[in-house]
């Protein structure tokens, strides 16, 4: 009698635990198909991580060098990756890059730009900025041979004609924040921070003259003029403000 009763009990305990996983496994798998589906929320200082870029600090560059390479402002930068000043970072950290324009492209755009003919530089119709309080200067003397475009023939700057060996010159007071070859398209770079808002930026040069942390004054030697990658001996100059580049010519002096 024990026996013949146990055993349809042991069935009615089989069934409820597989009757039980049924149930669990219908909610998990539930579950992981609603998971996708809820709609992301951006709080106060929070990253669309489908629009989320980063970069891989490498050895040589500051947080200037890697604002300049992707046209943003190094404040900005510092602050979304909460970076004190006076803004040090380590090789193989990650900058996190939120909704900015790609990188600057290694040589493309630029030799298009300086292997073209000579051409005289347009007149300038707008008006000089009227809240630069700082004294620009030309950082060499020369024809300028390409001016600044944000259009077709991209030129975030100018270039200056000049000679192999000529010394380029601080066009204003400021600060070494990059001093090196690490910015594809640049050649051998010299950026100057002149305030919060101004850098101004020293390409294709043959030696630098200054480093890292060194305090310049206008008109200070800081590189000699080197060639371009289409060996044409010039200066590639732009000045930056709050990390977009600005046409050089409506700040200096005509």
């Amino acid at each position: 009698m024990i026996g013949i009763a146990a055993e349809p009990q042991s069935i009615r305990v089989s069934a409820l635990r597989q009757i039980s996983l049924a149930v669990l496994l219908l909610v998990a798998l539930t579950g992981c198909t609603n998971a996708g589906n809820y709609a992301p929320v951006f709080g106060s200082g929070s990253i669309d991580r489908q629009t989320t870029k980063t970069h891989i600090v490498q050895s040589g560059e500051t947080l200037y060098a890697i604002a300049f390479r992707y046209g943003v402002d190094y404040q900005g930068l510092a602050k979304a990756n909460r970076i004190a000043p006076p803004y040090v970072i380590f090789v193989n950290q990650k900058i996190r890059l939120t909704a900015i324009p790609d990188p600057v492209k290694a040589a493309t755009k630029q030799q298009k730009v300086r292997s073209a003919p000579a051409a005289k530089p347009q007149p300038v119709t707008a008006t000089r900025p009227q809240n630069s309080t700082i004294s620009w200067r030309w950082p060499i003397k020369g024809e300028v041979i390409n001016v600044f475009s944000l259009k077709d023939r991209v030129n975030k700057g100018i270039d200056i004609r000049g000679k192999l060996g000529d010394k380029v010159r601080a066009a204003a007071d400021g600060v070494v924040v990059y001093a090196g070859g690490g910015l594809r398209g640049y050649g051998k770079l010299v950026i100057v921070k002149h305030s919060d808002s101004f850098l101004s930026a020293y390409g294709y040069n043959r030696e630098i003259q200054v480093k890292e942390g060194d305090r310049v004054k206008g008109g200070q030697v800081v590189a000699e003029v080197g060639s371009s990658s289409a060996k044409q001996e010039m200066l590639h100059f732009e000045i930056r403000r709050n990390g977009k580049p600005e046409n050089p010519l409506l700040y200096l002096p005509r």
